[in-house]
Parts: structure tokens; C-alpha cells; sequence
């Protein structure tokens, strides 16, 4: 008999992959797996998230639009605040989760210039053969992006469910403008942050694990 694949099971499994095959999911099972994420929950059942899927030359064409960006020493410029500069047990965890990364890349914390390389893979999706951009109507401000969120989890667990890896990244939205451009992106929506799909690859990267906070450090009873 054949134990099915509970929520739990792909919750331990996930993590943010870094290093990925170039084959490309089969569209067909894109189709699927994008279709099923819809039915995600949203406040007032708005489903507000727009969803841009690129792959093959177009993703391509944004990868090279979005490093022009940040070579030409432009600072970011998201659409919504990105600007929070974590404080105490959260700058510990940022801080914890870095190091995590670089140490399974062999990188030093002094090696600025690798640093600086690993970094810029995020506008190269990590070499995964596809990427999605998660926008919404401006307007919606913080309960739209409450619901994204819940979409962007949905999608990722269904994507995991069925071999396929990810990575979140707040840095696809840090440089919106080409991306737009390119996508044909109304003004009237933003873009919020990014994933990298497709099938994990033997990479460094990958092998960085993070941890988790104590249920009782995450979640308070009361009765």
C-alpha cells in the first residue's frame, strides 16, 4: 500500500533551492499545478494576485533586463516598502540564515566579491528554467498582500508535491521597471517579490538548510 504525501511531509521536505537543471517542466503539468493553486484562500475571496510565468527566451530577456538594472548601479526601486531593516531576534535570524548559505557555498563572510556574485544569481532565477513574478493592483496595499502570500505558499507546496523546487525572492521585486516593460505589466499593478522553479540540481546551495523557531517561541495558547 502507498502512504500518501501528507502537508507535513512536503513542509519538511521544501526548501529554498538555489541551483537548478535546465529542463524545463513539462507545460502541460504547469497547467495543472497553476490551475490547482488558484483555489487558494483570500480575504472576502478577492483572489487579487496577478501571476506572470516567464520560461525560455522571455525569461531570458528578463533575467539580462533586470542585472542591467542592477549593474548600472541604480539602487532598487519596489514598488511596495521593502525598506525594513530587522531588529533584534529577526536580524539574528536574517543574519543566521546568511551564514547558513555562504557557509554551504564555501563563501567567507570577508569574500565580498563572491558574495557580491552569489547575490546576482537571484536576477539570473538561480538558472532555473522558470520564473514568476506575483503582482497585484497597488490599491489593495497590506491585505492584498496578506492574500499573496497565502497564494505564493499554496503554489509552493503544489509545486513540491509534484518533484518541482522553488525559491521565494524579494529581490525579483526590488527592480520592477524592465520587468514590466517587458511583460506588459499595467502601472496599476506591482510586483511584489518573485520565485525561481523547476527541478533542483547538484549545487552547493543547496545543501543550506535553515532552522526554526520553538512552538512555544511561534505560537501562544490560550483557553
Amino acid at each position: 500500500m502507498t502512504m500518501k504525501t501528507t502537508i507535513a511531509d512536503l513542509l519538511s521536505s521544501r526548501y529554498s533551492a538555489r541551483g537548478f537543471k535546465p529542463d524545463p517542466v513539462p507545460q502541460a503539468l504547469l497547467n495543472d499545478i497553476f490551475a490547482e493553486s488558484l483555489k487558494a484562500a483570500s480575504n472576502c475571496n478577492t483572489q487579487p494576485w496577478q501571476v506572470y510565468v516567464v520560461s525560455g527566451e522571455m525569461k531570458d530577456k528578463v533575467s539580462n533586463a533586470m542585472l542591467a538594472e542592477v549593474m548600472s548601479g541604480k539602487g532598487p526601486s519596489p514598488e511596495f516598502a521593502w525598506n525594513v531593516r530587522y531588529q533584534g531576534v529577526h536580524k539574528d535570524r536574517q543574519w543566521g540564515s546568511a551564514m547558513a548559505l555562504y557557509g554551504a557555498m564555501g563563501i567567507e563572510r570577508e569574500d565580498k566579491p563572491a558574495r557580491m556574485q552569489a547575490m546576482g544569481r537571484n536576477w539570473q532565477f538561480f538558472g532555473a528554467p522558470h520564473g514568476a513574478f506575483f503582482a497585484m493592483e497597488k490599491y489593495l496595499d497590506i491585505m492584498g498582500a496578506v492574500d499573496v502570500g497565502i497564494y505564493a505558499q499554496t503554489l509552493s507546496l503544489l509545486l513540491e508535491e509534484n518533484g518541482i523546487q522553488s525559491c521565494m525572492q524579494g529581490a525579483l521585486g526590488q527592480f520592477p521597471a524592465p520587468v514590466k516593460n517587458l511583460l506588459g505589466i499595467p502601472d496599476e499593478q506591482g510586483i511584489l517579490f518573485g520565485m525561481s522553479f523547476g527541478y533542483a540540481d547538484d549545487h552547493d546551495a543547496n545543501d543550506c538548510r535553515t532552522d526554526r523557531v520553538a512552538l512555544e517561541d511561534g505560537v501562544k495558547f490560550f483557553s
